[in-house]
C-alpha cells in the first residue's frame, strides 16, 4: 500500500486537493501523466476518494516558487485555474519556512507565471491579489444547432472561456451550457460562464467547466465574464463578480487582476 500526502483548500466554494512532490523520492510513484491523470480522477470522486473539483500537483521549478499542474476531477489536464493557484499560494503561505516580508508567491501554471500577492491573512484563510496576465478577446461566436442556439464572447485566460450575456438564470442552463461546450467551434472544449449585469461595477454569473461541471465559483471565469463585461462597455473597473460560492473582484489595467481568498480545510493521507 502506498500513502499520499495531501493539503484540501478552497477558494470561494471552488474546492481542491494540493499534492506535494517537491520533496518526493523520485522512485516513488505517481509521475507519468497517465498516474497523474488517474489518481487524481480517484482522489476527487466524493464517495470513494477526498472530493474535490480538481488536483494542483507541486513540483520543483527553477524559475518559481512552485509548478502547479492542475487536473480536473474526471482525469483531464487543465492549463489554470484561478481559485487552484491561489490555494496552492495559501498551501505556500501557510508553511512555517515561508517567511518572506513581501508574502509575494510565483506559481508557474500551463498558462504561464501568475503572481500571487498577499493582501491578508485570518488564521488559515489568505487574501490574495493574483495578475492573471493580458486577456485575449477573439469576438462574439454564434452556435445555432439542433439542440442549441447561443451568442457569447469568446476570452481566454490562459484557458478557454465562453461568456453569455443574459436577462436572468434560467432553469436548465447546465444542460445547455454542457451542450456548447461540446461544440466542434472549441477543440479543447470551453468553460461556459452566464452572466447578468446587477450595478455599474457589479456582475453575476453561473459556471459550468471543462472536466468538472457546474462549479461554484471559478477564477478565471470571473475574470473572463468581467473582461467581457467591460469590453463591452457594460461595466467598468473594478468589478465585483459575484458566484454562488462568494464574490470576487477583477480589475482590468493593462492586465487582469484577481482579488479573492482561499482557506486551508484540511490535511490527511490517501491510501493507494
Amino acid at each position: 500500500m502506498s500513502v499520499i500526502s495531501f493539503t484540501k483548500a478552497t477558494a470561494c466554494g471552488n474546492t481542491f486537493i494540493l499534492i506535494d512532490r517537491i520533496d518526493s523520492d523520485p522512485n516513488n510513484p505517481p509521475q507519468s501523466d497517465a498516474d497523474l491523470s488517474f489518481l487524481s480522477h480517484c482522489l476527487c470522486d466524493p464517495h470513494f476518494g477526498v472530493g474535490a473539483d480538481g488536483v494542483e500537483w507541486l513540483f520543483p521549478d527553477t524559475e518559481a516558487d512552485v509548478l502547479a499542474r492542475l487536473f480536473n476531477a474526471d482525469g483531464s489536464e487543465a492549463e489554470i485555474s484561478g481559485n487552484g493557484t491561489r490555494c496552492v499560494a495559501a498551501e505556500i503561505c501557510s508553511r512555517a519556512h515561508s517567511d518572506r516580508s513581501e508574502r509575494e508567491v510565483v506559481i508557474r501554471t500551463g498558462a504561464g507565471i501568475k503572481t500571487c500577492r498577499l493582501t491578508a491573512r485570518r488564521g488559515n484563510t489568505f487574501e490574495f491579489e493574483t495578475d492573471m496576465g493580458v486577456p485575449q478577446i477573439a469576438g462574439d461566436l454564434l452556435l445555432e444547432t439542433m439542440w442549441v442556439k447561443a451568442t457569447g464572447m469568446q476570452v481566454s485566460m490562459g484557458n478557454p472561456h465562453y461568456v453569455i450575456f443574459v436577462g436572468n438564470f434560467r432553469d436548465g442552463w447546465q444542460k445547455e451550457a454542457s451542450l456548447i461546450g461540446s461544440q466542434p467551434q472549441f477543440e479543447q472544449g470551453t468553460n461556459v460562464e452566464y452572466a447578468t449585469v446587477r450595478g455599474p461595477n457589479e456582475i453575476e454569473i453561473r459556471l459550468f467547466e471543462r472536466g468538472v461541471g457546474e462549479t461554484p465559483s471559478s477564477g478565471t471565469g470571473s475574470c473572463a465574464a468581467a473582461v467581457a463585461a467591460i469590453a463591452t462597455n457594460r461595466v467598468v473597473s473594478p468589478v465585483t463578480v459575484i458566484a454562488p460560492g462568494g464574490s470576487q473582484t477583477v480589475r482590468w489595467e493593462d492586465r487582469v487582476y484577481l482579488k479573492g481568498a482561499a482557506t486551508i480545510i484540511c490535511k490527511g493521507e490517501f491510501f493507494i
